[in-house]
């Protein structure tokens, strides 16, 4: 009688590359969801350089006068052909909205922005920019 040979796994083998896999992916998905935010904090970052460059621009061929004040708070004078496209949204709050307020926790976590009219300085909602990590949402 001749023996058979098989040709397969064995449970062992299979559960071995099953767990070798689980290891994987535990390493590997984390990485993947940082990468998320990694996204969210570099656009953040890059839209508030070029607004408040642009609230600048602004500023100069406007003779001294910003864009926002307290009772204005509105994309309507940035957006046109010489500063903005189109208003900005913020990456986290997925919002144009801008609210007066004194730093980036001033208003709701829905907000895109906040405008100091004192310091005359635009933040994004919830973004802490030393940190460079999101405090809300």
């Amino acid at each position: 009688m001749r023996n058979q040979v098989r040709k397969a796994f064995t449970l062992i083998e299979i559960l071995i590359v099953v767990v070798i896999l689980g290891i994987l992916a535990a390493i590997v998905i984390p990485q993947f969801t940082k990468a998320s935010e990694d996204a969210q904090a570099g656009n953040v970052q890059t839209q508030l350089q070029t607004i408040r460059n642009t609230v600048e621009l602004y500023r100069v061929r406007n003779n001294g006068a910003y864009p926002f004040s307290n009772t204005a708070l509105a994309w309507t004078p940035l957006v046109t052909p010489d500063f903005l496209r189109s208003a900005p949204v913020n990456p986290r709050t997925n919002s144009d909205v801008i609210v007066s307020g004194t730093d980036h926790t001033s208003g709701a976590t829905t907000n895109g922005w906040v405008w100091n009219n004192t310091s005359k300085t635009l933040f994004a909602s919830y973004w802490d920019e030393t940190a460079k990590n999101w405090t809300g949402p």
